[in-house]
């Protein structure tokens, strides 16, 4: 049977899905052997999965603030605003302006569920063969080409409101005043919602990623009968 399925595989690299199809079809459909809609069903559900166990987990509170993997820290050039602020007992404001990006990023991954689950469903044979015998981010990689777009302009309208919601503003207007205001310092206003935009998304396509690695690399995470047939055509 190994053999068999690794004949399927070597044709499926060599053939278009059309002639890959042609091929299938003229094979004995011993038990077991997987065709090529069952293949990209198996890959839906492995995305699936990733959004269900993992994205989901971003839109709770702290989903990302406690999460080590996508906290979102401050940028690059609003660094020494906070090492700052904490040098001279500003901690706790530090620590707010901090909370404040990472609540407005939870609320903006509650916007991508349906934007996954409609690229989830565009997934061809030829997707998932690429996804299945690609790198172990390939998946990841997939719906990052199909939904990044779609994503930053859904996020960002979220981020901007959740900012105004519970005075994100004010709160960076505020330490921002504060950290000019002291001597030797130059002043800094960075775009702070395209950069918690992008953040959040970093965020969201990381989890999936670890999803992925997942049940790429552990039998047990795959799940479904489905998934484990898939999944040891790359093992």
């Amino acid at each position: 049977m190994k053999k068999f399925l690794t004949s399927v595989l070597c044709l499926s690299l060599l053939f278009s899905c059309a002639e890959l199809q042609q091929v299938v079809d003229s094979l004995p459909q011993a038990e077991g052997v997987l065709s090529n809609t069952d293949i990209a069903a198996g890959l839906r559900q492995a995305l699936d999965l990733g959004i269900d166990k993992q994205v989901s987990k971003l839109t709770q509170e702290d989903g990302f603030f406690k999460n080590e993997l996508v906290k979102i820290v401050l940028p690059e050039e609003l660094q020494k605003v906070d090492n700052t602020l904490r040098k001279v007992g500003l901690s706790s404001l530090a620590d707010e302006g901090l909370k404040i990006l990472n609540r407005a990023a939870e609320d903006a991954v509650k916007e991508a569920t349906p934007i996954f689950v409609s690229a989830v469903k565009d997934i061809t044979f030829a997707d998932a063969k690429n996804i299945l015998l690609g790198e172990d981010n390939a998946a990841t990689s997939y719906l990052t080409s199909k939904t990044q777009i779609e994503l930053y302009s859904k996020f960002k309208p979220v981020i901007e409101n959740s900012f105004s919601k519970v005075g994100a503003d004010k709160i960076w207007t505020n330490l921002i005043t504060k950290y000019n205001s002291l001597p030797l310092t130059s002043s800094v206003n960075p775009d702070l919602t395209d950069y918690v935009t992008n953040e959040a998304l970093k965020g969201v396509y990381t989890m999936i990623a670890v999803e992925e690695k997942e049940i790429r690399e552990k039998t047990s995470s795959r799940s479904t009968e489905l998934l484990k047939k898939v999944f040891a055509l790359q093992d």
